[in-house]
């Protein structure tokens, strides 16, 4: 159940509910399912079935691709607002997961069942815009993971990576190099070696799971190469 606390902080985050009509805002309640996960927990593993679509309402999940050689590529995260586009692809196409999810943190949402993800994207324009819009916004973000990869320097993308979290107000990034290995698609020992070079080059300082930007100008520069 559903209570009236849940509901309005739902609406905080996915404003597209207040423009759906009032039978289908009372069905979406009467069907969502309330749900927390504690933070490291596996969401979906390649080659599963999506058993619902999470709508997150706060924490953070990661989706990543895993290679045989146990290399991760971290393809996005799901925040506040925000749902798993794959789920939603999977759903839609009633296909198994094409790749790894985790909570990075505690994570709480909804959860919706594949059939009235279907049912519903039939039925509701404003479920039909929401399913378009997390397609449309993803795929984006997909394809410039995958330019980042092929054609941008390591050192850059670590800077980007540095950047957006300078952006948030944090200049202490709590990670590990095998997580910004992950986040940038390369290997532990290339980024341990970069991150030598920028703590040599007085850019940042690094300890174990913890980074420091010490020159924020210098890193936004690199960044914008």
């Amino acid at each position: 159940m559903i209570s009236a606390v849940q509901q309005t902080e739902f609406e905080t985050v996915f404003p597209f509910i207040k423009q759906a009509t009032p039978e289908f805002v009372e069905m979406f309640y009467a069907e969502a399912q309330y749900m927390e996960l504690p933070a490291g927990v596996s969401i979906c593993d390649e080659g599963q079935h999506c058993s619902h679509l999470a709508m997150v309402l706060d924490g953070v999940g990661r989706v990543y691709k895993l290679s045989s050689s146990g290399r991760e590529v971290t393809l996005y995260r799901i925040y506040a607002g925000e749902s798993c586009v794959l789920t939603a692809s999977c759903i839609m196409n009633q296909g198994s997961f094409p790749a790894m999810a985790v909570t990075e943190t505690v994570v709480r949402g909804f959860l919706i069942s594949p059939a009235k993800v279907r049912q519903w994207f039939c039925q509701d324009d404003e479920w039909q815009r929401f399913i378009f819009g997390l397609l449309s916004h993803r795929l984006s973000n997909i394809i410039s993971v995958v330019e980042e990869v092929a054609f941008k320097r390591i050192d850059v993308r670590l800077a980007e990576q540095f950047s957006r979290e300078l952006a948030r107000g944090q200049k202490i990034i709590h990670k590990t190099h095998s997580d910004l290995a992950a986040d940038v698609g390369s290997s532990r020992e290339v980024v341990s070696r970069i991150l030598r070079d920028m703590v040599q080059r007085e850019l940042v300082t690094s300890s174990r799971g913890h980074i420091e930007v010490i020159n924020e100008q210098a890193i936004i520069e690199l960044s914008q190469q």
